[in-house]
């Protein structure tokens, strides 16, 4: 129940702004101490992360499979740690807790595609997400 908590977190957090901390700290965890091991993690997570968004990029119906896959890849990763180290348990605990911190990201707004044309005297704001307020004053 941990390390699946632990994967899908992990794999949700791949779109966050807070990426490179929960990447640095699932490396450490998964490194065990060694950093050597915790670098060579840190690639690994950095691949899968350029890999779901390449896919989401490329395919965005395929996305939340490669998501799938990769959450149970990274489950089976921390099933490892818990079974070859359980004295880990508390520090995965904390993992997923700064994971599940970490703000998600609205799917439907992660791809934002704009087409704008303005000519003569016309104003224009486009914005791809969020709240926008603008007024505009007429030309004198």
């Amino acid at each position: 129940m941990l390390a699946a908590a632990a994967g899908g977190s992990l794999v949700q957090a791949m779109a966050t702004d807070a990426w490179e901390a929960c990447r640095e700290r699932a490396a450490s965890l998964l490194g065990r101490g060694d950093p050597e091991e915790s670098t060579r993690q840190e690639a690994r997570l950095e691949r899968a992360r350029e890999e779901l968004a390449e896919v989401a990029a490329d395919r965005p119906e395929e996305g939340e499979r490669a998501a799938a896959r990769q959450a149970a890849a990274w489950q089976t990763r921390f099933e490892d740690l818990l079974e070859d180290s359980p004295e880990q348990e508390h520090g995965l605990r904390e993992l997923v807790d700064f994971l599940q911190q970490q703000p998600a990201v609205n799917a439907a707004a992660a791809q934002v595609t704009v087409h704008a044309t303005a000519s003569g005297q016309a104003q224009q704001a486009v914005q791809g997400q969020g709240t926008q307020h603008n007024t505009f004053q007429a030309p004198r």
